[in-house]
This record gives C-alpha cells, sequence and structure tokens, in this order.
C-alpha cells in the first residue's frame, strides 16, 4: 500500500531574532554565527504562544490545504523537544485545539529525528486498515530551554511547527524504505539534565542551570555527519536505490556545516539539498516540514522525485525515511 503525505502546513512565531540581536546579548557576531552555523535568524515565541498553538496553527492549515475537516482525522501523532508540559500529551491539546473529535493519538519523543519516526509510525497503522488519515505534527518553542547566556547553544535554536497529513496514495508513491536508530552510550552529548523524575527539580537545579539544553558541540557534530550519509544510503540500499537516485535530500537543520559535510559524503551537490536553518535555525522536530512546505511553495519538489527525509538529534537517535513524492498543492 502507497502511503505518503497529501499536503503540508506550518506555523511560527512573527518576533525573530537576527544575529545582529544575539551581538547585544551574548559574545558573539554575526560572522561567527554564520560561518559555524549557517544561521541568519531564529523565530521566537512570545510567553503566552505555546507548542500546542504553534501546532494546532500548523495542523489547521494542512487541513484546509488538503480539503479536509478536522473529524476527518483519525490519529493524532506529536512529537517535541519542548512539549507544553510532559502531561497531558500535546496531541490531547492540539487535537482539542482544532477540534477533531474523532482523532485518537500519542505524543512520540525521539528528539529531532521525532518528526521522522512519526511519519514512519503512522504510515504503519495506515498500513494496518484501521485507520485511513494520520496528523503528523512537530512542533517546538525551544527558546524556553535555551541557557541565553551560553553563546554556543543559545545562538542555535528557534521556535515552529510543522504539520503533514498522510493517507494512502496509488501504490506507486509514498514511503518506499526507512530505518531507525538509537545508541544511548551518547546520551549525555546532548540533554537537558534536570526537571523530571532522575534529577527533580530543586533551588540548586535552577541556579546550577540544569533545566537548559547542554550540548557537546563537537562530538554531535562528528556523529551528526556520519549517520546523514550512513542512514540515508542503508535506506537506499533497502529500495534498491542509490544517492545517484536521489533526487531530494531533506535533513533535520541542525547546522549547515553538518548538512554540507554529509551531502559531500553522499556525493549530492547542493542543489538537491532542501536548506532552510538560515530562516529558521535548529527548530528540532519542526525543521523538516519547515524545509518541506518551502520547496513545495518555490515548485521544486516533482512528481515521483525520490525524497529521503532524514533526522538525527538526541538519544543519540537517528532515522530516515524515503519517500517518491506525489505532487502536493499548496493553496491558502
Amino acid at each position: 500500500m502507497g502511503v505518503g503525505i497529501v499536503s503540508v502546513g506550518t506555523a511560527v512565531p512573527p518576533k525573530f531574532l537576527t544575529n545582529h540581536d544575539l551581538e547585544k546579548i551574548v559574545d558573539t557576531s554575526d560572522e561567527w554565527i554564520t560561518t559555524r552555523t549557517g544561521i541568519k535568524k531564529r523565530h521566537i515565541a512570545d510567553k503566552d504562544i505555546n507548542p500546542s498553538d504553534l501546532g494546532a496553527e500548523a495542523s489547521l492549515k494542512a487541513l484546509k490545504r488538503a480539503n479536509l475537516k478536522p473529524d476527518d482525522i483519525d490519529l493524532i501523532i506529536a512529537t517535541s523537544a519542548s512539549p507544553d508540559m510532559i502531561f497531558p500529551p500535546v496531541s490531547a491539546l492540539i487535537q482539542h485545539k482544532i477540534g477533531a473529535k474523532r482523532a485518537g493519538g500519542f505524543d512520540l519523543l525521539s528528539a529531532c529525528t521525532g518528526f521522522v519516526s512519526a511519519v514512519i509510525t503512522g504510515t504503519q497503522f495506515i498500513r494496518s486498515g484501521e485507520v485511513k488519515t494520520v496528523l503528523i505534527v512537530g512542533t517546538e518553542t525551544l527558546s524556553r530551554i535555551i541557557d541565553w547566556k551560553d553563546r554556543n547553544t543559545c545562538v542555535l535554536f528557534g521556535d515552529g511547527a510543522g504539520a503533514v497529513i498522510l493517507q494512502e496514495l496509488g501504490e506507486d508513491y509514498g514511503l518506499i524504505s526507512w530505518n531507525i536508530h538509537l545508541d544511548g552510550e551518547g546520551a549525555h552529548l546532548l540533554e537537558v539534565p534536570a526537571g523530571i523524575s532522575r534529577i527533580p527539580t530543586t533551588h540548586d537545579t535552577v541556579e546550577k542551570r540544569l533545566h537548559y539544553i547542554k550540548m557537546n558541540g563537537r562530538e554531535v557534530f562528528k556523529f551528526s555527519v556520519r549517520v546523514i550519509a550512513e542512514s540515508t544510503e542503508e535506506a537506499l540500499n533497502k529500495a534498491k536505490l542509490s544517492a545517484k537516485d536521489l533526487d531530494w535530500l531533506i535533513p533535520h537543520q541542525a547546522n549547515i556545516r553538518i548538512i554540507q559535510a554529509g551531502a559531500e559524503k553522499l556525493g549530492l551537490p547542493l542543489e538537491k539539498v532542501g536548506i532552510t536553518i538560515d530562516k529558521y535555525g535548529n527548530t528540532s522536530t519542526a525543521s523538516i516540514p519547515l524545509t518541506l512546505e518551502e520547496l513545495i511553495i518555490n515548485k521544486k519538489l516533482k512528481d515521483g522525485d525520490i525524497v529521503a527525509l532524514v533526522g538525527f538529534g538526541a538519544g543519540l537517535s537517528w532515522g530516515t525515511a524515503i519517500m517518491r513524492w506525489k505532487e502536493v498543492k499548496v493553496v491558502d
């Protein structure tokens, strides 16, 4: 059964921070940030905007573009590295806000790999024959868990959301092959150390700033470059394809140098790589759908294109979904 994406919607807060704005906050420069990350600006949500709000906005846009109603949704899979709260799940908050009264759902937590993992998971539900329409939502307000005194991490992350709708397509379209991987030995390389069960919140944890993202940038960089190529090649091999068959590589937008190095390992020109990190920064689970929408709007994704969606991040976790693209129209 061919199952794939029939609609995409996104939402970003109107407020944003440029690199020049950050020069006033921490010891950094536009040149330093641009050279090392490729980021020029990132959107920042006001304090009264939560991930579920952005996720609901993106979801309603995707539904409208697909000419669907909220009651058409059978299942919602939400994924976020910065959810409104641990429970209730973001999926339930979004379900209520968009009025999807028939939908079941759950949250899938896999940090920056979450969107790819959710697309793969949602596809299996449709293939089971039990559901017809699945809403996948990646949504973030990472600005809430950034240490604005740490110049190595605060320049990287931004807020935003992306939603896609999965349905059955013709058998020649949709998800062709996939893989999902974990390496918990590297869990300490990218984490938010405190706040839940292992290290509950205390005055001491707040004073030590343990509720913010902590990252070993050098090791995460090496890991990310390696798995972009390895995971993509593994999924292509399963589909009896090679990197030469790829029309588009759409990776998680973590860092421009990671993306460039991964593409080089695959022998892909940057003209075949979706890149939006300059506009949004690292938006974790939202970065791939944000990039997808831009490619669709600019009429770069063509019917029948072979596309690799590649996620990687905390866990350590990574995975790839290879799809044969079915044309998606964006008409608002």
